[in-house]
């Protein structure tokens, strides 16, 4: 029993991470004047328990620290990858600009205090890797320093003396790294006097005027339509919104291909915000009818949801279905995590996906018996794509990467690979047909265990010496560090704010894809809500950390 609380074994190492996990979440349920810092809490519970000995094996604190982690940034690159090249279209190119420009503070940060101190560049890179939460830096640069040494003659326990000086940095800096940002988005969000109603209502908007689905009512006053037919005036593919019903002579019908427009018809349209202009054009203005108006008029039509559950039909077009064209019902539109889409005949469907139909009961069920329409079928995880990006992504951030001048390859690590592989297989896994889909729930759990495992073996590592390492001159480091984190932070987030006017889940995005910073994302979405922070993270994260690994390695080398 005693081995079980004092050991080093499996069951020993369990039972301290379950413990240190459980009372952190615990913790962080507590909130100081409405504020809390959320299962960052599980950091510091891990370097109270290791301060007073209680441990793990340093391989067991490695292995959950990088795979909590990739569980963690995989998970993400999941979630906003179906999104991710849209995102960087509105806006990614200025936020990675600005990421770009935290790397730089950062470092210019760090060479200012080593000049103006005198501390030695080497333990600067460790704190700056830590004000920065950025442990594949800190691999890196170890990495860096033992192959420098040994290839300069060195022994290899003079490399592990040298490598183990930039772990203690890193190990006092990291608290500030993490609480420093969080206190710095706590107070803009004061400063700034965020409404997050407001700031979540305008990114809102923004997605509804180009992805959204809006409801017209319009009347046929063109003449260059009349006597045409639908598949004359609606070309396939090209169309922005749906003919979802018409009514000719006091008759409702859904309108197929070969439907023929007369004056005065009254068309039901399912359309994008941003093309509204384009059916008025088209079709005439819009007339004071309501979707109810259309249910009296005709019961025999009726309006269903139904879920499409067969995996096959992942990477399929929604045109190729055939819907409206076999089956005589008319999809107006498309429902993925949340948002309703135009269903355009050339949008991919994913499983997952619902679908707004219109048409007779009997045919609907038809269609039903197509798209699969089995809930429970949904609730089954697909673990296959999963583990295997998981394993490209880490043969994917192994590779090295060689520049010219530089003796060191770069690697994107086992953070920055599995992410990019989670973002591509989201985004291109429907086009390949491979089915990535996992409910809301599940992607939560995997990241919040992933995110929890992270933060306990840090904490666990970095207790043991964290007193004396401060008692011996590492306050300083403290202080480094904080300067590290408060100057590049605070400048950039006044001028996204002030100058650039960026949203603020947009900021917390940067911040904490910018810095590398795992808990902050973890805190952000916790404490204000939205997966807006997600996809932002996950726009800047690849460049930031390709960056801060080549700035940690280029600075260990100009100080030799």
């Amino acid at each position: 029993m005693q081995e079980l609380f004092t050991g080093t074994g499996i069951a020993h190492s369990i039972l301290l991470f379950a413990v240190v996990i459980a009372t952190g979440l615990w913790l962080g349920r507590f909130k100081i004047k409405g504020i809390s810092i959320g299962s960052t809490w599980i950091l510091f519970v891990g370097i109270l328990l290791s301060h007073f000995g209680f441990t793990s094996d340093p391989t067991v604190l490695s292995f959950m620290k990088d795979f909590g982690l990739i569980l963690f940034v995989f998970s993400i690159g999941l979630q906003v990858g179906p999104g991710f090249f849209h995102s960087f279209k509105k806006g990614g190119v200025e936020l990675n600009l600005l990421a770009l420009g935290l790397v730089l503070l950062a470092v210019l940060t760090t060479v200012v205090i080593h000049l103006v101190t005198g501390e030695d560049l080497k333990t600067m890179t460790g704190v700056m890797s830590a004000a920065v939460t950025n442990t594949p830096g800190l691999g890196a640069a170890q990495q860096t320093l033992s192959d420098s040494i040994i290839s300069s003659g060195g022994s290899a326990s003079e490399a592990a003396s040298a490598s183990s000086s930039l772990a203690s940095a890193y190990a006092v800096a990291y608290p500030i790294g993490v609480l420093g940002v969080i206190f710095l988005l706590i107070g803009a969000k004061s400063l700034f006097k965020i409404d997050l109603d407001k700031e979540k209502e305008q990114l809102d908007n923004e997605d509804s005027a180009s992805e959204s689905a809006r409801r017209m009512h319009c009347e046929v006053e063109n003449p260059a339509i009349f006597e045409k037919k639908l598949s004359d005036v609606v070309k396939s593919g090209e169309e922005k919104y749906v003919v979802s019903r018409i009514m000719h002579d006091g008759v409702i019908s859904v309108p197929g291909p070969d439907t023929i427009f007369h004056k005065g018809d009254k068309l039901l349209i399912v359309t994008s915000p941003a093309a509204v202009d384009a059916v008025r054009i088209t079709f005439g203005e819009e007339i004071p009818m309501h979707q109810d108006d259309w249910q009296r008029m005709d019961e025999h039509m009726v309006t269903r949801r139904l879920s499409i559950t067969k995996s096959s039909l992942t990477g399929k077009k929604l045109g190729q279905l055939g819907i409206r064209r076999n089956y005589n019902v008319t999809v107006t539109r498309v429902i993925r995590a949340g948002v309703e889409l135009v269903a355009r005949p050339g949008l991919i469907l994913q499983m997952g996906d619902g679908i707004q139909v219109v048409g007779t009961p009997s045919n609907i069920d038809d269609v039903a018996k197509i798209v699969g329409n089995k809930p429970d079928n949904l609730s089954k995880p697909n673990l296959v794509p999963i583990f295997f990006g998981i394993a490209l992504g880490v043969i994917f951030g192994s590779i090295p990467i060689r520049f010219p001048g530089i003796p060191q390859p770069i690697k994107l690590g086992l953070a920055g690979g599995p992410l990019i592989i989670a973002i591509l297989l989201g985004y291109f896994g429907p086009k390949w047909k491979i089915t990535t889909y996992t409910t809301h729930s599940a992607n939560m759990m995997l990241r919040e265990i992933g995110i929890s495992f992270f933060m306990a073996a840090v904490g666990l590592g970095a207790g043991q010496n964290f007193i004396a390492s401060i008692v011996g001159g590492g306050y300083w480091w403290i202080l480094y560090g904080a300067l590290i984190t408060i100057i590049p932070v605070s400048l950039i987030i006044l001028i996204s704010r002030l100058f650039l006017h960026l949203n603020f889940y947009q900021i917390c995005g940067l911040v904490s894809g910018g810095t590398t910073n795992p808990p902050v994302l973890a805190f952000a979405q916790g404490m204000y809500g939205t997966d807006y922070t997600s996809v932002n993270y996950a726009t800047v994260y690849p460049l930031t950390m390709f960056l801060r690994v080549l700035a940690a390695q280029l600075l260990i080398l100009f100080s030799l």
